[in-house]
């Protein structure tokens, strides 16, 4: 593998880590959001990777860059609550709230950005090592 893929994998999982990033922080946005219908109510969002193998099949041993192949919604069930003094009640006195599970968004949260960080490290060490190697012609 060449010293320069190595700037085409960090850089593409350091795209597909902010990706990763903005999607958690939307799910933590609306955690606490309420509405009065199932269809209307924030669900989980969370995004879907996959190595584009594709563009090097041919070559073994080639860097595998990150791609975000795209944004699922939660399957989980809403949570339906009975509060028929509340605002956004519907007919039946229930509300619904998002399926988001704040202690899970936070450690993906944690995860994305330590990922982001390796991957900065990676390239910053690759950097410094293709300087090197620059600098033995001198």
């Amino acid at each position: 593998m060449s010293l320069f893929n190595v700037f085409d994998v960090t850089g593409s999982a350091m795209s597909a880590e902010a990706v990763r990033l903005n999607t958690t922080s939307s799910n933590l946005a609306n955690a606490n959001a309420v509405t009065s219908s199932a269809d209307e109510t924030y669900k989980a969002r969370h995004p879907v990777f996959a190595a584009e193998l594709n563009r090097f099949k041919s070559q073994q041993g080639e860097s595998v860059p990150v791609r975000v192949a795209g944004i699922v919604e939660s399957q989980k069930p809403l949570e339906a609550e009975y509060m028929p003094d509340h605002p956004m009640a519907n007919a039946e006195g229930y509300i619904y709230k998002p399926n988001v599970n704040v202690m899970e968004e936070m450690a993906n949260m944690i995860s994305a950005s330590r990922s982001y960080q390796t991957n900065a490290q990676v390239a910053e060490a690759s950097k410094q090592m293709l300087m090197r190697t620059l600098q033995l012609g001198e």
